[in-house]
């Protein structure tokens, strides 16, 4: 079991779920966009949320400030976090700025909000499960798509409910947060995300 949650931790990693949600998007959208664009769209945002924070954390790990892909303590979560903090507003400003595609553009404001809350709680000694904040903001992305587009989604719905369900069972058993700290990565991953929808709901 042990193998198994970890391997659901790895697979559901916080870098890749901004990924998750845009091919998501693009496979979904009812809008007609470019088939060109949205690779060059999916390969700049997949180098700057995956490449590069992976780069960064061997980095990080070669100079001793970082032990685990995993970051255990809030020590560790903050420069990464600054660094992610940064990343994200680089994708706004080049990738999905707000001209272009208004759904996607919220919500990587609403991933930036949710990061800046993770950074000032963990600067105050208080560790979120990053895994809960990453996937319920993308879960709440797509409640937002499915209401946005009148699209019934309903089987995506279901699974990412099963996803999020078996993200937070895996970091109880593998002893990586409480309770506590699953559920306040909770409510940091979709409230900022509900505020977005405001704006382009």
């Amino acid at each position: 079991m042990k193998w198994f949650f970890n391997c659901i931790s790895f697979v559901f990693h916080p870098i890749v779920m901004p990924l998750i949600a845009v091919v998501f998007y693009f496979h979904k959208s009812p809008r007609f966009i470019p088939e060109q664009w949205i690779d060059a769209k999916i390969i700049s945002l997949f180098i700057l949320t995956v490449l590069l924070p992976i780069l960064i954390f061997y980095l990080l790990k070669t100079l001793g400030k970082a032990n685990s892909i995993y970051l255990r303590t809030t020590k560790e979560r903050i420069l990464p976090l600054l660094v992610n903090i940064i990343i994200i507003l680089l994708i706004l400003y080049r990738v999905f700025p707000s001209h272009q595609i208004i759904e996607l553009y919220y919500f990587f404001i609403g991933v930036l909000i949710s990061n800046i809350t993770a950074l000032v709680l963990n600067i105050i000694k208080f560790k979120v499960s990053l895994h809960m904040v990453a996937i319920s903001g993308v879960f709440m992305f797509f409640i937002g798509f499915a209401l946005h587009f009148s699209k019934n989604i309903n089987g995506t719905l279901a699974l990412m409910s099963l996803i999020t369900g078996t993200v937070a069972t895996a970091r109880l058993y593998l002893k990586a947060h409480t309770p506590r700290e699953l559920f306040i990565g909770l409510l940091i991953g979709v409230i900022p995300q509900i505020i977005a929808e405001n704006y382009w709901l």
